[in-house]
């Protein structure tokens, strides 16, 4: 068993790793492109080890990851803490008992987040984990979601967790950490 994570929630932190933030296509027309990170190896297992280093010594239980590309990153998070990996999938996909959260997400259209019944164990620590976070729209709703079916929300990382307003209104409620910097 791991001893306790630090839960500052006015923390809002960044590691700097010029090796894979290199790899990002940053001109793609208004989103970037993390997808070359997954195409080199070196890049991706240490992507992987800088999202797990500030929850080294944590107790979390269950990873939860957010459509779709979250699910590349939550795989990896989850296989090296060895615990449960959580889906959090966009409206419309899951053929099951659903609880579903709405929210307005960068480009101001309107979304739903799903997860199946169930998923969540009553007091479960959950680390939740996205490609990009803009606005902490998407990540806030899968926090809901998590949070009603009776978890606990230890944490919220992305490759990048854009520094505006939004982004760190959530940072003031969750312990959030990115693995590299991009201000707006």
């Amino acid at each position: 068993m791991h001893g306790p994570l630090n839960l500052n929630v006015n923390i809002y932190r960044s590691i700097e790793v010029p090796h894979y933030s290199a790899l990002i296509n940053r001109n793609t027309g208004g989103r970037c492109d993390v997808s070359p990170i997954f195409e080199h190896p070196d890049a991706f297992s240490a992507l992987v080890r800088d999202l797990l280093a500030p929850i080294v010594n944590s107790e979390v239980t269950a990873v939860a990851a957010i459509d779709a590309l979250g699910f590349v990153l939550g795989t990896a998070l989850a296989h090296q803490l060895t615990v449960p990996l959580v889906l959090i999938r966009k409206g419309g996909k899951l053929p099951t008992a659903i609880d579903r959260e709405s929210f307005v997400d960068y480009s101001g259209a309107e979304k739903v987040l799903e997860i199946k019944n169930g998923s969540i164990r009553s007091g479960a620590r959950i680390l939740v984990v996205d490609e990009w976070i803009e606005t902490g729209a998407q990540a806030q709703a899968a926090a809901a979601l998590i949070e009603r079916q009776g978890g606990q929300v230890i944490g919220i990382c992305a490759i990048n967790i854009d520094d505006r307003p939004a982004t760190r209104g959530l940072a003031s409620r969750y312990h959030c950490w990115s693995a590299v910097s991009n201000t707006k």
